[in-house]
This record gives C-alpha cells, structure tokens and sequence, in this order.
C-alpha cells in the first residue's frame, strides 16, 4: 500500500532497495509497538507513506549534488526525514519529556535493526566489528559521493564482501548504500557505534560487554 500510494513516480528513477522500503515499513510498526506513542491517536499509513516520499526526495538531492546517474535511496535519508515521523505522531508524557525528535529517532534506529535481521542474516559481520573494536573509525558523511564511500570502506575487512552480497549490481550508487546498510544495521543492533563527530566507531564497553553476555548465552 506504500508503494502504490506514494509518490514515487518522478522524472528520474529512484532505485529503492529492497531494505530501505522495509525499514520504511517497520517505522510504522515500530511506533505502533512503542509506548511513548499515544495508542488512542494511533499511527495512520500517512506515516510510511510520507516518509517514503521524503526519502526518495532525499535521494533525488543526493544524486544531483553529485551528479550520479542513478539516484539510490539509503538508510540515512530515514534520519534525514525524521520529520515526516514527528509529524505523524502523538506522544505520551514519557514521550514528550524525551522530545519528539529523540523518540523518531530512536523509533527509526530499531525499524532499521529489523531490516538488518531481514535481509542481511547470511552476512558475515565479525571482521567488521572486529576492525571497529581496535579502536579503529571510520568518519563518512551523506554529502560524499558513493566513490568516495567505497574507497573509505575498502579498509574494513569483509565490509566489500557483504557489499557485493546485498547490493544486486555493480554500480556505485547501489553498492555506496548497501556498505551503509550493514553499518547502520550492526549501529542499530548495538555491534558499532556512531556519533555525528567521530563517525562509525567501536560499540561502547558496557554495550559490548552485553552484546558479548548474549552471544555466549546464545
């Protein structure tokens, strides 16, 4: 219902992997779920299909700025249309004292998480944490083109090869954002951290020290 009642239909087309458009979804069920989010007002399908149009729009500005021939849609155009989410919701007290952009946030993070779990299950992420826990960063923003993301990612072992096993094609664009999707996925599911100064980073030590507790009750 998303697809067809979106805006989608613009004069280039915008490639939307098969995650983004998942984690898009799961925005909406995630903050159905949520108990910062007033039940009585609900979350009405606007939600997902507002925030579908503002990613696509995100990625339509991407591609112009650095004048890539295919726009392709990534996980960071769900933080940069956060507003389509706070928009789209009645919080509780609990969230209200929070801020509405601290819970939209948050509520995004975990929709990405479960489509980490989807469709990224048969990718091997320990190199990739591994090189993060030596300390290691890796500083890539939105407003660098997709070559440049490659070249930066091509000094994570395994990073690549996970790349090539989502990305469904050669070209950059795609590629660019299949390695971000492994990296806001294992963000989201608490393997790596990330922060707007320093980047992708190691997990903090008391998250992986639980990450660590439930592997080895696994």
């Amino acid at each position: 219902m998303t697809a067809q009642e979106a805006w989608t239909a613009r004069e280039g087309d915008v490639h939307v992997p098969a995650w983004v458009a998942e984690a898009v979804e799961q925005v909406a069920f995630v903050a159905r779920g949520d108990a910062r989010v007033d039940k009585h007002s609900g979350v009405s399908q606007r939600l997902p299909i507002t925030l579908l149009e503002t990613v696509i729009s995100n990625a339509e500005r991407r591609a112009l700025l650095h004048g890539e021939s295919t726009p392709v849609a990534r996980v960071s155009d769900l933080y940069q249309g956060l507003s389509a989410v706070t928009g789209k919701l009645e919080l509780e007290y609990e969230g209200e004292l929070k801020g509405a952009e601290a819970v939209a946030r948050e509520i995004v993070r975990e929709a990405v998480g479960r489509a980490f779990a989807a469709h990224a299950a048969e990718v091997d992420e320990d190199p990739v944490v591994a090189w993060f826990e030596e300390d290691r960063v890796l500083r890539l923003t939105d407003d660098l083109p997709a070559s440049r993301w490659l070249e930066a990612m091509a000094d994570v072992p395994g990073l690549l090869e996970a790349v090539d096993r989502l990305a469904g094609g050669p070209e950059p664009e795609l590629r660019a954002a299949a390695g971000q999707f492994v990296l806001e996925g294992l963000h989201a599911r608490r393997k790596i951290g990330r922060s707007e100064e320093r980047g992708y980073t190691a997990a903090e030590p008391d998250v992986r020290e639980a990450v660590g507790a439930r592997r080895r009750w696994n």
